[in-house]
């Protein structure tokens, strides 16, 4: 990445160590953080059978709660084999038997249920050659969200009703038929259901033909698949309805959902018919099937799920209603369904060989469903919404147990630990660092040569390098290995000297309570960072402003002459660099007086590095104070955001003695704001000032303690019990939150009514997420119980991790989930538990941190281990920031 130091090529910095390429082979990936998942200790099956292809009946009995199975794989046999071993988990496996061309031999079959390994042996050893694997099986419907499972819900009647369902991603198709369950072992698949009559079946592909088994059932024959992993079979069956079908340039798409829905499926369509145009424009290569369901389950761990040609989604993200949802709300249906359609490229057509590699999916799908919803509907700014999402990765970074974003996975339930912010937001933040720094043509045909190269096959992140390398003629390895291979990310410094910049990096890293050590070779040391840079008054610059420079800064810095007379320089110009910028003196205070000519991401950007700092002890509170009083009156939801959250931090900081100070710090710095927008919104008002208006509402009544706010969402709840909710849709969570929280027992029971009537999954949710809300203790201990009986599994780990954030009864919170830990691991799908300890992060208190240190040290969190570490590690931050800062926070923010 050399070049001419103009405005659109990296400038070459006078150190010889900036002016440097990067080498070619890259030091970094052959850290201990990049396996190549053959790897001896990697719990790989043997390689001697190669699926071919899977011939799949499984046939349902919901009422039964079980289900039964018969398949036939066709696979090759690349050497002589004394037996076959493939995976098989909580299944009863009936009869196998091998066939070749002449003749059929029976296998003995042992099922390892520790290992979830099915061994088959023939009475001799089987020659190379292609052969037909006959096996049948049993299984249950489990209520775990994973595997084969049924999901519940309420009938138009009001009568129970129940389907089936998949969800195999990380390696739970083995629960529904043995498979080599590994994500490089592609096969095409032929799938059948038998089905009860009545009842609608959904699979990867289109239905070819329906033939009646019996008076009560009929068998559902699909259309086979492209060469695809196991982890993307998909299998429903129950009472479901179709909403109407659009036809997407030959692609049939359709919202399967529950009875009585259809009027919630029309955004989903609009949505996904397109993201189809635009990612098959985009990536150059049409979407690869002939039709796409978008199904909506009922009970469902994950937000959505990519199979192919049949994505599932939990129904909060897929249907809705836009004449009473909020921007935020239909932002994210968008975000999500585009989300799940871009990895019908990347994840479906081209996907990871194996689980280290998972970045490949997550990362690619997180960039591109951000500019694809930024394309949909340009009003929303997306991309400054990304910004947050980055520091929200960054944030996480930075703690003492992060990992690289390419990491070991040993074991498949290993790979459970990896869907986190890191794999997602920060590699999706470092993507997009790429990706403005290369320019969006230049990336763009590196993605779209990685795509050609391996369609319908495997790849790992060498491979992508290999592209982007041969299609932008550029040795751009070694900065990205520095990215993809290490932990962390670095503190980049800006010193004036005279007329040219000087820039060193150093690693950015929150303090390491005593005792805890960093993982071996995940945090780095140095980075090759691209750093884009402008000067705001610059000497002969069109209106004031010098154009963008782009600096590589390797190990050793680099100095860039810039002239003199700016008045400001920017050293993360647009927001993009996946690092923390911070300024010398002089150079820290133009930046803060130039505040008002920086675009909106770049300053949040600066909010949310001085932020970060004040937590790493790297600068005190007042300075972060000093800045933030700096934003004035501005409406951008994302800067007003970031500032809110962490006055959130400082009500928890706060004891009793300073939560005053605190209170009125947030009312000196928010009500401005909304006093220029106004209480009650107009019809004038764009999405972002609605969205704007809810966040300082939520704020000002909950941490800023603002009586007129407060009485003015109780006075818009009142007028909803009349029968005349006026509300802006963007306004009710924040009119629910300020009410809730000195609310009694029959405001609580009102909420709780309306979770339990709610007319769309939107209302659902926010009532649901507004009980914890409620202060009162009793009412704490109401929504504790509910969450551990009534409430679905899969929204149930939020409640109570909302409770456990809570400032008022967090540690009360937090008792009730450690005394009834085992009873929750066995209860809640594995991702729920990372989720219930992601409400520590919001605490402070340093009797809360070592007795949650203890308790984690004797109990599992099994998948969630480093999830559990971070979480932790941020409850720790908090809490010493709170020994530093407390004792004189009064004074600080008055």
């Amino acid at each position: 990445m050399t070049g001419a130091p103009d405005s659109s090529s990296p400038a070459a910095g006078t150190d010889p160590a900036s002016d440097a390429l990067p080498a070619a082979t890259s030091p970094y990936s052959t850290s201990p953080a990049a396996p190549s998942g053959n790897d001896a200790d990697v719990e790989r099956l043997p390689r001697a059978a190669v699926p071919v292809r899977y011939d799949l009946e499984i046939e349902p009995r919901i009422s039964e709660g079980r289900f039964h199975g018969r398949e036939t794989v066709t696979l090759d046999l690349v050497e002589e084999a004394a037996e076959l071993v493939c995976n098989a988990a909580e299944l009863e496996v009936g009869t196998a038997v091998i066939r070749d061309a002449g003749s059929a031999h029976p296998l003995e079959v042992v099922l390892d249920e520790q290992s979830e390994r099915l061994t088959l042996r023939p009475a001799q050893p089987l020659p190379p050659g292609r052969y037909e694997l006959d096996i049948a099986f049993t299984g249950v419907l489990n209520d775990k969200l994973r595997g084969f499972y049924r999901s519940n819900f309420t009938g138009l009647d009001g009568s129970p009703q129940q389907m089936a369902v998949s969800q195999f991603e990380a390696a739970d198709a083995r629960r529904a038929f043995p498979c080599w369950d590994e994500p490089d072992r592609k096969a095409v698949f032929g799938v059948t259901i038998v089905a009860e009559n009545g009842m609608t079946a959904v699979s990867n592909g289109a239905v070819v033909h329906e033939t009646e088994v019996d008076a009560d059932r009929r068998r559902v024959v699909f259309a086979d698949t492209i060469p695809m992993s196991t982890y993307l079979v998909a299998l429903a069956a129950g009472p479901l309805e179709r909403s109407r079908t659009i036809d997407v340039d030959g692609v049939a798409v359709t919202v399967v959902h529950v009875p009585g829905k259809a009027h919630l499926a029309d955004f989903a369509l609009e949505a996904a018919e397109h993201a189809l145009r635009y990612f098959t424009d985009w990536f150059g290569i049409p979407y690869p099937g002939t039709k796409l369901d978008l199904l909506a389950i009922p009970d469902f761990a994950f937000g959505a799920m990519e199979n192919l040609g049949a994505v599932t989604f939990r129904e909060s993200v897929l249907l809705v209603d836009p004449s009473t949802a909020s921007r935020a709300e239909l932002e994210r249906v968008a975000t999500v369904v585009s989300h799940e359609i871009a990895h019908m490229w990347f994840g479906d057509l081209v996907t990871m060989k194996w689980w280290n590699s998972l970045w490949l999916n997550e990362a690619f799908a997180t960039l591109m469903e951000v500019s694809c919803a930024d394309h949909f509907r340009p009003q929303w700014e997306m991309w400054s919404g990304f910004a947050r999402e980055r520091d929200d990765a960054m944030s996480v970074d930075g703690l003492p147990s992060t990992r690289a974003i390419e990491h070991p996975v040993r074991t498949p339930r290993e790979a459970e630990d990896m869907f986190d912010r890191l794999t997602y937001e920060k590699g999706g933040a470092v993507l997009r660092m790429l990706e403005c720094y290369l320019g969006e043509d230049r990336f763009r045909s590196g993605i779209r040569s990685y795509l050609a190269n391996h369609l319908y096959g495997n790849a790992d992140t060498t491979d992508l390098w290999d592209s982007i390398e041969l299609a932008v003629g550029e040795p751009i390895r070694t900065v990205m290995d520095s990215w993809i291979f290490q932990g962390g990310h670095p503190t980049v410094t800006v010193e004036a000297d005279g007329t040219s910049l000087r820039l060193s990096q150093r690693p950015f890293a929150y303090p390491s309570p005593p005792g805890v050590e960093t993982v071996a070779g995940e945090r780095g040391t140095s980075w090759w960072v691209p750093v884009r840079l402008r000067t705001i008054g610059g000497e002969g610059a069109a209106g004031g402003d010098t154009p963008e420079r782009k600096v590589l800064v390797g190990p050793q810095g680099a100095t860039v002459d810039i002239g003199s007379g700016f008045d400001a320089v920017i050293a993360n110009a647009g927001g993009t660099g996946v690092y923390r910028t911070r300024y010398d003196g002089r150079l820290a205070g133009s930046v803060r007086s130039a505040l008002g000519r920086m675009d909106e991401v770049e300053r949040m950007v600066l909010v949310s590095d001085t932020w970060a700092q004040v937590l790493a002890g790297m600068a005190p509170l007042a300075e972060w104070v000093e800045v933030v009083r700096s934003l004035g009156v501005t409406a951008e939801p994302h800067i007003w955001g970031s500032v809110a959250r962490s006055l959130d931090v400082l009500d928890h900081v706060a004891n009793d003695s300073s939560r005053p100070a605190v209170a009125s710090f947030a009312r000196s710095l928010l009500r401005p704001v909304l006093d220029a927008l106004g209480l009650s919104g107009a019809a004038s008002d764009g999405p972002l000032v609605a969205g704007l208006r809810g966040q300082l509402i939520d704020a000002l009544g909950t941490i800023g303690r603002d009586s007129s706010v407060v009485s003015w969402a109780v006075e818009r709840l009142d007028e909803s019990t009349r029968g005349d909710w006026t509300v802006q849709p963007d306004l009710i969570r924040a009119v629910l939150s300020c009410a809730a929280q000195e609310g009694d027992a029959r405001r609580y029971d009102l909420y709780l009514q309306r979770y339990r009537e709610a007319a769309n999954p939107q209302d659902e949710m926010r009532y649901l997420f507004s009980l914890p809300r409620f202060a009162d203790p009793a009412l704490m201990e109401r929504t504790l119980h509910l969450a551990n009986t009534e409430v679905r599994t899969q929204n149930a780990p939020f409640v109570l991790a909302m409770c456990i954030a809570s400032r008022h009864g967090g540690i009360r919170a937090w008792e009730y989930v450690a005394s009834r830990w085992d009873q929750l691991v066995d209860k809640l799908p594995t991702s729920g538990l990372g989720h219930i300890l992601s409400g520590l992060e919001a605490q402070a208190d340093p009797s809360l941190a070592a007795a949650t240190r203890e308790f984690l040290a004797t109990h599992d969190a099994p998948s969630n281990e480093r999830r559990a570490a971070l979480a932790l590690q941020r409850l720790e931050v908090h809490a010493e920031l709170a020994q530093r800062e407390g004792p004189a926070l009064t004074t600080t923010v008055s």
